[in-house]
């Protein structure tokens, strides 16, 4: 095998072990400057008080978001990104208190 053949396998290795939960270091998070949220919202098929309940965004960003009159910053578009692929995971880890 060549050298590109082994580095490439190797970076495989590492990456599927990465999704595993096998290993931590080594890796980056890169997330995009833009996230889609109103495509987000419509999936799940929330209105954006439900969406900002739900996930606890405030309904104004929510809406300046959808609109483009602003842009979540970082840590939003983390939690946007997890809401997006796994919504279920956000709702077990914030669950509320009811009183």
């Amino acid at each position: 095998m060549s050298r590109a053949g082994r580095r490439i396998l190797s970076s495989v290795r590492k990456a599927r072990a990465f999704a595993r939960g096998e290993i931590e270091k080594g890796f980056v998070v890169h997330l995009p400057d833009e996230v889609n949220v109103r495509l987000i919202r419509k999936r799940l098929g929330l209105t954006r008080i439900e969406f900002s309940n739900r996930f606890g965004f405030s309904p104004d960003a929510v809406k300046e978001w959808e609109t483009g009159r602003r842009t979540p910053d970082r840590s939003a578009r983390v939690l946007l990104k997890i809401v997006e692929h796994e919504p279920d995971a956000v709702r077990r880890g914030a669950r509320r208190v009811m009183p």
